[in-house]
C-alpha cells in the first residue's frame, strides 16, 4: 500500500509523518527512536543545523555531476543506502523494495547481518551489494556469513564497531519491544537465536538476541582474522575518535564510517559530523571516509562532503520511505536526495563533487574547515 501523500513529498524528511501513519506505534519508536534520553540523537540534527556552507560564485554549473565511485564501484550518488535490520517489519517487501529502489536509483545497499530477507535474494534484485557484519560469538557463523556474501556478488565487507552491546533503548524497553509475527534474522536459519522471544517488562527482545550472539570482545587483532577470510574491501563502521581512525588507516583498511548509529548506542557520544574533521585529517586520504547519523537532506550530504567525507549513508528516511511506499516509497526518497544535492552544488558553484570538498564550512564560531 502507497501513501497518498507520497507523491507530494517535497523533501526525504517529509516521508517521517508519513510512516508515523501507517507504522504500528511499536515499530514507529523502534525506527525512529535511539539510545538512552536521546541527547546525541538530537545533537546529530543540531551539527548539521549550526554548520553553515560557504558558497562560491562564477563557476559553470549548467552541468552538474553527482556521480562518484564509492568502494570500487560507480554510484550516481555519494550515497549508500546504510545497513537497517528487520526491514519487512516496517513494509512486507523489507530489503527487496529498498535493494530494487537502491538499484534504480543508482546507489549502493548495504544488506545486515539482522535482516529479514537472505544475502542472496537480496544481490540478485541486482543492486550494488555491500555486507555489514557484526561480530558474532560463533565464529564459524561469521565466517559463513562472509563465504554467503562473497557467493552472492558482495562487493564490500562492513564491520559494525561500535556495537559490543546494544545501547539502552528506553522506548523499546518500555514497550517491550518484540518484532511482528513472521518477521526474523533470516541469516541465523532455524537457531533459536534466530528469534527474538517475547520481551518481559522493561527489556526489548530485539536486544536480548543481540547480546546472545554478538560478541563483545572485538579487538584490533581480529581484524586480521577478518582479512585471512575475504577478499572483499574492508570498511569499518562506527568510528569517532581520530586516534582510532588513524590506526585502522595505519591497518590497511578500505573505508572507514564516521558514526554513532544514529544515536542507537553510546547516548551523549559526540555528533558525528562534529566528529568528521578530526577523522579525515587523521586519514589523510588514506582509504575512504563514508559518513552517517542525521542525514536528512541533500543539503546535509553536502555538508558532509565539504567536511572530508567522500560519501554518506542514508538510513532512517529510507526505513520512512519503505513504510510510506514500499519500493516507490524508497525510490522517492533518493529522487528527492538526489535534486536536492544537485540544486546545492549548483548554488555552491559546485560542478561537481570534488569542487564541493573544496567548499568552507562554518559555524558560529567562525570557518571550521
Amino acid at each position: 500500500m502507497t501513501h497518498p501523500a507520497l507523491a507530494e513529498m517535497l523533501t526525504p524528511a517529509d516521508a517521517e509523518a508519513l510512516a508515523a501513519d501507517v507504522l504500528p506505534a511499536a515499530v514507529e519508536r523502534f525506527v525512529g527512536g535511539a539510545a538512552g534520553a536521546e541527547l546525541t540523537l538530537r545533537a546529530n540534527r543540531a551539527a548539521f543545523d549550526r554548520l553553515h556552507l560557504v558558497p562560491r560564485v562564477l563557476a559553470d554549473v549548467s552541468s552538474v555531476s553527482t556521480a562518484r565511485t564509492l568502494l570500487g564501484t560507480a554510484s550516481a550518488l555519494p550515497v549508500a543506502v546504510a545497513p537497517l535490520a528487520y526491514q519487512r517489519a516496517v513494509h512486507p517487501d523489507g530489503e527487496l523494495a529498498t535493494a530494487r529502489a537502491a538499484q534504480d536509483a543508482g546507489v549502493p545497499f548495504t544488506a545486515c547481518t539482522f535482516s529479514s530477507t537472505h544475502v542472496e535474494d537480496i544481490a540478485a534484485t541486482g543492486a550494488t551489494t555491500w555486507f555489514q557484519l557484526y561480530w558474532l560469538r560463533d565464529r564459524g557463523h561469521t565466517e559463513e556469513l562472509l563465504k554467503r556474501a562473497e557467493a552472492a556478488g558482495c562487493r564490500a565487507v562492513m564491520l559494525t564497531v561500535d556495537t559490543p552491546r546494544m545501547g539502552r533503548r528506553q522506548a523499546d524497553m518500555r514497550g517491550a519491544f518484540t518484532l511482528p509475527e513472521g518477521v526474523a534474522a533470516v541469516h541465523f536459519g532455524r537457531r533459536p537465536d534466530g528469534v527474538p522471544g517475547d520481551a518481559r517488562s522493561g527489556t526489548s527482545a530485539v536486544a536480548a538476541q543481540t547480546a546472545n550472539v554478538v560478541d563483545p570482545s572485538l579487538r584490533w587483532a581480529d581484524l586480521d582474522w577478518l582479512r585471512e577470510r575475504t577478499s572483499l574491501p574492508l570498511v569499518l563502521k562506527g568510528v569517532l575518535d581520530p586516534a582510532d581512525a588513524e590506526r585502522a588507516a595505519g591497518c590497511g583498511v578500505d573505508a572507514l564510517v564516521v558514526s554513532n548509529h544514529g544515536g542507537r548506542q553510546l547516548d551523549g557520544a559526540i555528533p558525528a559530523l562534529d566528529a568528521l574533521p578530526a577523522v579525515a585529517d587523521a586519514v589523510a586520504g588514506r582509504c575512504e571516509l563514508l559518513f552517517d547519523s542525521g542525514v536528512r537532506s541533500g543539503t546535509d550530504v553536502l555538508k558532509a562532503l565539504a567536511l572530508g567525507a567522500d560519501g554518506v549513508l542514508l538510513g532512517r528516511p529510507v526505513l520512512w520511505g519503505l513504510a510510506a511506499g514500499g519500493h516507490q516509497g524508497v525510490l522517492r526518497v533518493l529522487r528527492l536526495l538526489a535534486e536536492e544535492l544537485e540544486t546545492a552544488l549548483a548554488l555552491a558553484a559546485c560542478p561537481d563533487l570534488a569542487a564541493a570538498a573544496r567548499l568552507r564550512v562554518a559555524n558560529g564560531g567562525g570557518t571550521i574547515r
